[in-house]
């Protein structure tokens, strides 16, 4: 398992000196670098960026595609990819949305939760018991539950009218600022699983499996379980980010969030996960879908194409990927 300090600042004398190398060696030194870069460059080339209500919209605008990099960083970990990450959520909310026309919200989400959990749990067992490639497997689920959304809706949209189903779009207000349920729901989400992946077992392994499955098997790791269970948890995670984007946009519609999969995968590499697996973890990703929602908002108050938007988040991701694998070729065997 790759750990957050690199040699060198393990070496490093004591103080002050040993203090600042390890910081800077963090996982998400270089994420946090980019954010805070971005930040001060659009604040100083337009007069609205650091307004605190465009701040709090950024903040509003990333929790979907940042809920959903949640799951996905969980995937990620263990040297896999979900592709159909973007249209498991859609298919909870098309479900939950439709259930709630004429039947209680609480039930309806819960039947969306069961939805999401077994398509997740499909996933798993298609990778942790059959050994197919992660890729192979969420390209194919994707294609299936996509139609699946659509097929179960008729190709129709529904509005969402149940206060349950809206309320993280709501908040308190603090300053003029709304600081919504929502936002509060993914820093939270973030916390949990952040404290679960260095705190826990479960999560020693799931990095153990992500760096070296061959190498946890024989150090006694059940790796098809653990496999099963980041699917398993990561669906969960998507019903809160079919939650998320019911508040954001109160109607249920099968062709939504059509790039939410890339978006997601985006964060999560900006953020510092490896695609290799083994090394990142879910503040990095926190930080990396406020990256990219920066960068659109920031370009889209300067005047700039969104075309342009899309270069410069492509471009973030090849750099990330590259370092990755130039630090990777660097550490030892």
């Amino acid at each position: 398992m790759t750990r957050d300090v690199d040699a060198a600042a393990l070496e490093a004398p004591p103080g002050k000196g040993r203090d600042l190398r390890a910081l800077a060696s963090h996982q998400i030194a270089g994420p946090l670098a980019a954010l805070v870069i971005a930040v001060v460059v659009f604040t100083l080339s337009t007069s609205t960026f650091f307004q605190s209500e465009n701040l709090a919209l950024i903040a509003q605008q990333s929790v979907v595609v940042g809920t959903l990099a949640l799951g996905q960083t969980l995937i990620v970990l263990t040297s896999g990819i979900d592709l159909a990450n973007g249209a498991i959520m859609v298919l909870g909310s098309v479900v939950i949305g439709k259930m709630a026309v004429h039947g209680d919200p609480v039930t309806a989400a819960l039947v969306g939760l069961v939805v999401c959990v077994a398509v997740g749990a499909i996933n798993g067992a298609l990778v942790s018991f059959l050994k197919l490639p992660p890729f192979i497997v969420t390209l194919g689920v994707m294609s299936v539950v996509a139609a699946g959304a659509r097929l179960y809706t008729s190709s129709q949209s529904y509005p969402i009218t149940s206060s349950f189903l809206t309320c993280l779009n709501d908040g308190p207000t603090v300053g003029g600022v709304t600081i919504t349920y929502g936002v509060m729901l993914w820093v939270g989400l973030t916390a949990v699983l952040g404290y679960a992946l260095s705190q826990t077992s479960w999560g020693v392994r799931v990095y153990a499996v992500g760096d070296n499955q061959r190498a946890a098997e024989l150090a006694g790791i059940k790796v098809t379980r653990i496999l099963l269970s980041v699917y398993v948890v990561a669906a969960v995670i998507y019903v809160f980010a079919a939650w998320q984007a019911l508040g954001r946009t109160p109607t249920a519609d099968p062709s939504g969030y059509a790039n939410a999969n890339l978006d997601s995968i985006t964060a999560v590499v900006i953020g510092g996960t490896s695609l290799f697996g083994g090394r990142g973890g879910v503040t990095g990703t926190l930080i990396g879908a406020l990256i990219v929602t920066v960068l659109q908002n920031g370009l889209t108050q300067a005047g700039i194409d969104s075309l342009y938007q899309q270069v410069a988040t492509g471009v973030l991701v090849v750099v990330a990927v590259g370092v990755d694998h130039l630090v990777r070729r660097r550490q030892p065997r």
